[in-house]
């Protein structure tokens, strides 16, 4: 007979966030359909309606181009990682590309009046128009990390 003993790591807090996906996708188009429909399968599972599946999946789907497009810019060496998880209140979605990174300000405003016919920022903004939160860094020394927040709503 075995005993084993679990311990919890003194510098991890247990948060109570449940990882629901945490996949490596090739830098091709076919992976921005894989991501969408395994996290929209997740976000019905956490209890969201249609709409707000298709809002999620639009954001999904404008930041998973970015990644491979002009992240990866369609590296066969370069993955796009994808993890969501869910937890107090909170839907999570964390996309990260292996590219020479991009700092989000540095991206023009789509709606300016001399942008309008650009195509450059518009995936962020509809990222924003969609998702509850959405964050944006650049990594060390490469890659670009986005993290889209949907609240998840509460049952009275």
């Amino acid at each position: 007979m075995y005993l084993i003993q679990l311990t919890a790591k003194p510098d991890i807090v247990d948060t109570g966030a449940k990882e629901l996906l945490d996949h490596k996708y090739p830098s091709t188009l076919d992976s921005v359909d894989l991501a969408e429909a395994e996290i929209l399968k997740a976000a019905g599972d956490a209890g969201f309606d249609e709409d707000e599946q298709h809002r999620i999946g639009m954001a999904v789907r404008e930041c998973m181009v970015n990644a491979v497009v002009h992240g990866n810019r369609y590296n066969r060496n370069k993955q796009v990682h994808v993890s969501v998880a869910t937890g107090e209140g909170r839907f999570t979605i964390r996309i990260v590309d292996e590219g020479e990174g991009f700092e989000d300000n540095e991206v023009p405003d789509p709606l300016h009046e001399n942008n309008l016919l650009r195509h450059s920022g518009r995936g962020l903004f509809l990222m924003r128009a969609f998702m509850d939160e959405v964050s944006v860094r650049k990594l060390s020394p490469s890659g670009t990390e986005v993290v889209l927040v949907k609240n998840v709503a509460r049952s009275e």
